[in-house]
């Protein structure tokens, strides 16, 4: 089957205009609550913390804040990118273009992706001033964080498609991904932790993503770097699944 390139170049474009239409909310304001969040955290709290396992606190708590970013705005910005033409109407234009429901998700997963990536290239500059950061692994690590942003755009697709309500829209990434961020040891080490609670935090998936980036960066991990790949790629294979369904079914597409 022929892929229809100009229509997912169209798709993404379109989501690209929509991103530097508002870029005060979709580029600005996260660089900005990020940054207060490594200025508190890692200039302020940091001064007073020894080193964590080689590294000083603020270069320690970089990598999970640019993981936090990556994928708190790429499913941000495909499950919105879906939902308002859902809640406008305009998506049966778009259903009734030459497109493929692959191609359509395609070019709102890219787009995504793209805004997730600018974001996070920019807190990583602006983190320059700061700390010395360095890539010991670069390779991994530009991998890891693209199939990682790739897969939470794919899980904000479904949940843009699954909404009913803008209360719906927020639930995930406000009481589910950032809860789950933030006790996926951003600011700390699973060492840190009383042994239960240790023993808890192994089936939070961003304690792997959070681990797997800092591998990436200086090569410290409190977890198996393999294990980390492992559970990002079932992650997204989970979310493919669930968007080919989708394709198949037209679930929500049409409502």
């Amino acid at each position: 089957m022929k892929i229809n390139l100009i229509g997912i170049w169209t798709v993404y474009l379109k989501e690209m205009t929509r991103t530097s239409r508002v870029i005060g909310q979709t580029i600005i304001s996260p660089v900005i609550t990020t940054t207060l969040y490594f200025v508190v955290f890692g200039a302020a709290v940091g001064s007073n913390i020894d080193e964590l396992q080689g590294v000083s606190y603020g270069a320690f708590i970089m990598p999970g804040l640019i993981m936090l970013s990556l994928t708190t705005n790429s499913l941000t910005a495909s499950s919105s990118g879906i939902y308002f033409p859902k809640w406008t109407g305009v998506i049966y234009e778009l259903l009734t273009a030459p497109l493929s429901y692959f191609e359509i998700c395609l070019g709102y997963v890219l787009a995504a992706t793209t805004r997730a990536f600018i974001i996070a290239v920019i807190i990583f500059l602006v983190s320059l001033f700061y700390v010395d950061l360095t890539m010991k692994h670069p390779l991994f690590c530009l991998f890891f964080a693209f199939i990682t942003t790739l897969s939470f755009a794919l899980f904000g697709f479904v949940i843009g498609l699954a909404a009913n309500s803008f209360e719906q829209l927020t639930l995930m990434p406000n009481f589910v991904i950032t809860p789950l961020s933030f006790l996926g040891g951003i600011f700390y080490n699973l060492e840190m932790l009383p042994p239960f609670w240790r023993n808890v935090s192994v089936f939070n998936p961003f304690v792997y993503m959070n681990n797997g980036l800092r591998y990436g960066f200086y090569g410290i991990t409190d977890v198996d770097p393999g294990l980390c790949v492992i559970v990002i790629f079932l992650f997204t294979a989970l979310n493919l699944s669930i968007t080919l369904w989708i394709f198949h079914t037209g679930f929500r597409l049409r409502q």
